[in-house]
């Protein structure tokens, strides 16, 4: 129907709709779903932004089936992570980083409160059987997203309970047994058929799986110390650093020496020396080529442990000699008395890599009682030395999958390039979509999602405030046993805090910007969630491209494109 154009006509209700203006513009503004720099940096693959959300809003069951479907331990790796995640949070550019490990514990502790359930599956008796070898992180996540995709899944440890390192190797103040037995006993209920007191090599050989099931898994952990020696002497009471922290896990007690030094410098070196401290061992060294991490100190130049754990060691009277080797054992008999520590830096070498070398003239004596070697283990070869060759550890791609053994697959602390149970937890999630992929004989690579994280530059931080990061609550140094947990949860309205400081980068924040500042009303808003799981979808009819609203997206979410 056409309009009698007049003087007041453009005043009438409606009648600017007769005109699309949305002809004028060179650009048009999009919705960009952009990967926020923690899901990125997380290894076990939460999209913890997405659950961050959740909790702001308290859906907090909701906010836990979201966490766990990439990662079904929350509430031990919201104790014990190194959270790399919390290194990449832009908020950390800003002010304090998302206390985004906290929150985890928190929903992994509500969980076990509340007993939710995980979702159940219904698996035929005809779906294909994978075994798991090893109950440790990688193995139970393994087992875990192999039966949420369908699968029958037989989970062989050779110990009488499920965990690995997570219940033998790990201190109870870090970690308490408790939250360990709770977390397993519900994941193996969910359509996992578990079986303990079965150690590869001795009560089943790989061949047998391998002839038995649709894939095989290895979660097998390394087992086995690195041999020590210092110019071929060792001590005749040499005692290892995992070998000495098990034997504490298991037996409650550890020899109260008077002077201990351990070397190494990664978690296992840290637990230990903590908890000779806390059994009242006097004095307590921990030698370390590499320095304590902090500001200025290179990553590849850092300890690898846990940094909050490096500091509480240090409240607690461990004393860390920073870049230090041992040159020299001094020793009474077989008994060793001292140590001749040296100096180490980094030099290149005649192909130009760096490599640590001692530096002739610091030279010290350090007087202990006692030396303990903590400088990692290797896997043990039992009943897979031909899968390892001449190697320490297994050669997998970046699934998991061994090379020439298309239904072989491993990950963990056996592939040799990880250290940490979320890194563990990430390698069992992924080698299930692996298999999942493989059995179900789909063509190309397994899909996968990889985005460039969204950078700090990109968000609007006019429409932030600064907030403090929360403070949890620890036990004071003098209270300390070893067995008491150290380390306190967040409270609901910190967690629920912690949720609103999110920047929610590269993620609708449904703050209605967009919606409310268009100058012609060309956003237009969904009852619904729109199909880019936004609330808003834009009217191009009328959009004349101004770029207002991506300029005023708080989180990045808005990008101007070209028109075609």
């Amino acid at each position: 129907m056409g309009v009698k154009i007049t003087r007041g006509s453009f005043a009438r209700p409606g009648t600017s709709l007769q005109f699309d203006t949305g002809s004028w513009r060179v650009q048009r503004p999009d919705h960009l779903h952009a990967a926020a720099p923690c899901h990125s940096a997380c290894p076990a693959g939460e999209d913890a932004q997405a659950w961050l959300a959740l909790v702001e809003e308290e859906r907090f069951r909701e906010a836990w089936e979201n966490l766990i479907t990439a990662n079904p331990l929350p509430a031990i790796t919201g104790r014990v992570c190194h959270h790399p995640c919390e290194t990449a949070c832009n908020r950390g550019g800003y002010d304090e980083a998302i206390a985004i490990h906290h929150v985890e514990r928190f929903l992994g502790d509500m969980a076990l409160q509340e007993g939710w359930a995980y979702p159940q599956v219904q698996v035929p008796d005809t779906a294909p059987e994978i075994a798991v070898v090893g109950s440790g992180p990688a193995g139970c996540s393994a087992a875990y997203h192999l039966a949420q995709r369908g699968y029958r899944v037989q989970l062989f440890e050779a110990l009488p309970v499920a965990g690995g390192l997570l219940r033998s190797a790990i201190p109870p103040y870090r970690l308490p047994s408790k939250v360990v037995e709770n977390e397993l006993d519900r994941l193996l209920a969910n359509g996992i058929r578990f079986m303990p007191g079965q150690r590869l090599g001795r009560d089943f050989s790989l061949e047998e799986l391998q002839a038995s099931f649709s894939a095989v898994f290895l979660g097998v952990g390394t087992q086995r110390s690195r041999e020590w020696s210092i110019d071929g002497a060792t001590p005749r009471d040499l005692h290892v650093g995992l070998s000495l922290l098990k034997e504490w896990m298991d037996v409650g007690v550890i020899p109260c020496w008077s002077s201990v030094a351990i070397v190494g410098a990664g978690n296992t070196a840290i637990d230990l020396a903590r908890v000779l401290k806390l059994a009242g061992v006097p004095e307590v060294h921990i030698i370390s080529h590499k320095a304590i991490p902090g500001p200025g100190v290179p990553a590849q130049d850092a300890m690898p442990a846990i940094l909050r754990e490096i500091e509480q060691g240090l409240e607690e009277g461990v004393t860390i000699h920073e870049h230090r080797g041992v040159q020299r054992l001094i020793l009474r008999g077989e008994q060793v008395v001292g140590l001749e520590l040296v100096h180490m830096k980094k030099l290149a070498d005649a192909n130009g890599r760096l490599k640590r070398v001692a530096f002739e003239g610091t030279e010290s004596m350090l007087h202990v009682e006692q030396v303990i070697p903590a400088i990692g283990q290797v896997v043990d070869p039992d009943g897979i030395r031909a899968l390892l060759g001449q190697r320490s550890y297994f050669r997998v791609d970046d699934w998991g999958q061994f090379p020439d053994q298309p239904k072989l697959f491993s990950g963990g602390d056996a592939r040799g390039d990880r250290g940490t149970v979320s890194e563990a937890v990430g390698d069992g999630r992924r080698a299930a979509l692996a298999i999942d992929h493989m059995l179900r004989e789909e063509a190309g690579e397994v899909p996968e999602n990889k985005t460039t994280p969204i950078p700090l530059e990109q968000l609007n931080l006019n429409y932030y405030e600064p907030a403090p990061r929360p403070e949890v609550q620890l036990l004071d140094v003098a209270k300390r046993s070893g067995f008491d947990e150290i380390e306190s949860g967040l409270t609901h309205k910190q967690a629920t805090g912690e949720g609103q400081r999110c920047f929610s980068c590269g993620n609708c924040l449904a703050c209605d910007n967009c919606w409310t500042l268009c100058p012609d009303v060309a956003v237009l808003k969904t009852q619904d969630v729109a199909a880019d799981g936004s609330h808003y979808v834009f009217d191009y009819g009328y959009c004349k491209g101004c770029g207002l609203c991506a300029r005023e997206c708080p989180s990045g979410y808005i990008v101007m494109r070209d028109e075609v």
